[in-house]
């Protein structure tokens, strides 16, 4: 009962604080707008107005090899920045506000660094929050001078030079002691903080899970907010609304280009099981935006959602704690496995051995490398339905048996 008088009383502080911001949101290299939807949902259970959230969807999130070379479904710095003023300009117009947060994890920060320094943002930006960003590069040598993440590089040497932050807008950097695995083999655990910023460390935490990670949002919202968050976990709506985008790949990277005309089936599936309960929920194609949705889902239930590739062959995603509403979630019409079998996915952070036990109907998985955690993928080729547990959160998944056919267990939550 007191937890709840707390949640109600700071649903009305925050309800009636006109001066805070927008908040966007942006993704890092290779990402897209689904890695925030945890975060957004305990923004939004901690009282911070849904209509006040927002998460950018970078065309081609994938940085070029030369920065100042096209390269085909690739992005450069300037392409990143221009887009992200242009998101910019479209939150400030729907909310009337005059000034926004940013947050961005990885080279999403380095977006948001090149948006305030050379793309106007200074002006119409209040707070700066960058995880894991590598600020002061992923390698450092006297070579590849038009590579983006090379601390010796153009683009990082010109961003840093002078002061690293900006004058008029507060800036915050989250990352970790020991577990980033872009920052510790190459230029020092220290690489991601930015003279002048509030820093902190969050201790045993890998590159990614700074950003998402419930220790990571904490920090970031009382920053925001001047406020400690009173959950850590989403409130669960009775009736969550889904819908969300299905993208590909092109040129060997993954794309947010809307992938349209591509059927998709969404069952749900039986409590504590892989199977199919009943017919689809949702038989429809792809719009020519490659939206699909919207559909109505309960929040303690299992969902597959399957995807027929121009081809023929399917990419079915088994997802679990549909917790509430999202219009974010991205389907990506990945390439064709080598082999039948099911992969994991853990998109807010990565696997392993020793932090975080990872077990298959039970038993732990014994084939994540110990060490830095640099994966986020997992491939098993289980005889049949399997369950996946991580962090108590639980999967109930099917292996793919076609060759080519895809299966993906994606942890939403962890």
């Amino acid at each position: 009962m007191r937890l709840l008088l707390i949640h109600l009383l700071l649903l009305g502080l925050l309800a009636s604080a006109a001066e805070l911001p927008p908040v966007v949101f942006v993704h890092g290299n290779g990402d897209d707008a689904t890695k925030w939807v945890p975060t957004i949902w305990l923004f939004e259970s901690n009282g911070y107005p849904k209509d006040r959230l927002f998460a950018i969807r970078l065309t081609d999130p994938v940085a070029r090899r030369e920065d100042s070379k096209p390269e085909a479904f690739r992005s450069s710095t300037t392409d990143q920045a221009s887009e992200l003023a242009a998101f910019v300009a479209r939150v400030l117009l729907e909310t009337k506000a005059k000034k926004v947060a940013l947050v961005g994890s990885s080279r999403g920060g380095l977006t948001i660094r090149n948006y305030l320094r050379n793309a106007g943002g200074w002006a119409v930006t209040s707070h700066a929050v960058l995880c894991g960003t590598p600020n002061h590069g992923v390698i450092s040598v006297d070579g590849m001078p038009d590579m983006e993440f090379n601390a010796k590089g153009n683009f990082l040497r010109a961003l840093n030079q002078g002061s690293e932050t900006v004058e008029g807008i507060r800036f915050l950097t989250i990352r970790s002691d020991k577990q980033d695995k872009f920052a510790q083999p190459n230029v020092g655990y220290d690489a991601p903080a930015l003279q002048g910023a509030e820093d902190v460390v969050l201790p045993g935490l890998d590159h990614r899970e700074v950003a998402f990670h419930p220790k990571a949002f904490s920090v970031i919202y009382r920053f925001l907010t001047n406020t400690a968050p009173a959950r850590l976990q989403p409130v669960a709506e009775s009736a969550p609304v889904i819908s969300g985008f299905i993208t590909a790949f092109a040129n060997g990277a993954p794309t947010n280009r809307p992938a349209a005309g591509i059927p998709l089936q969404i069952f749900a599936l039986r409590p504590g099981s892989s199977e199919r309960d009943g017919v689809p929920l949702l038989d429809s194609t792809t719009t020519i935006a490659g939206a699909w949705g919207p559909l109505q889902v309960a929040p303690n239930r299992g969902y597959e959602f399957v995807l027929t590739a121009p081809e023929g062959r399917t990419i079915t995603y088994f997802i679990t704690g549909i917790h509430r509403s999202t219009n974010l979630l991205n389907l990506r019409l990945v390439p064709p496995s080598p082999a039948p079998g099911l992969q994991i996915h853990r998109p807010q952070g990565y696997f392993s051995k020793g932090r975080d036990a990872v077990k298959i109907n039970g038993l732990e998985l014994e084939s994540i490398p110990p060490g830095i955690p640099t994966r986020d993928s997992l491939s098993i080729q289980p005889n049949g339905p399997v369950t996946v547990e991580l962090r108590e959160e639980l999967l109930f998944a099917r292996p793919a048996l076609r060759p080519g056919d895809t299966s993906i267990a994606t942890f939403l939550w962890e």
